[in-house]
């Protein structure tokens, strides 16, 4: 139950961080810069922070609701790597480093979780491991990129 819980909790976050995200965004005129500075800490949070607290406290049974491996280190270790991506997301926004940085770390976030995504399709599809969580990867990140597209379109020409 926790776990299902988590993964609401994620989806839910991620959804209030594009809703907020786009309205402040959009508050007087267009504002990406703006928009990104809420959104992506929030989201990095949200989704590598609250992966990465699973994978500690739950990680046998995380596992095992995915059909992997059960006890790996691998495990511990992608967990603390995500915890980093938060860790970092938090340090970037509260030292305000700038929308450079913020892009940065977006940009790792994203490439590792659009590669985990493959990981969990390739899962599901090679070894017919159709969980909720191999299914649903690939296009939660699909989803997440096509809602970072426009404001990242439009910071990019803000910024040299």
């Amino acid at each position: 139950m926790f776990l299902q819980i988590l993964d609401i909790l994620r989806i839910l976050l991620v959804c209030f961080t594009f809703y907020y995200g786009y309205d402040i965004g959009f508050e007087n005129g267009y504002n990406p810069i703006t928009q990104l500075h809420f959104m992506i800490p929030m989201m990095i949070v949200s989704i590598a922070g609250i992966s990465g607290i699973e994978g500690l406290l739950s990680g046998k049974k995380s596992a095992m609701i995915k059909g992997y491996e059960v006890g790996s280190n691998y495990q511990i270790q992608s967990s603390i790597a995500l915890l980093s991506y938060a860790v970092t997301a938090i340090m970037v926004y509260s030292l305000d480093f700038g929308i450079k940085a913020e892009l940065s770390i977006l940009a790792a976030f994203v490439f590792f979780f659009f590669f985990s995504a493959m990981n969990h399709g390739i899962e599901a599809v090679k070894n017919k491991n159709y969980k909720w969580q191999n299914i649903n990867r690939p296009f939660l990140i699909l989803i997440l990129i096509a809602g970072l597209y426009y404001p990242i379109v439009k910071v990019i020409p803000m910024i040299k």
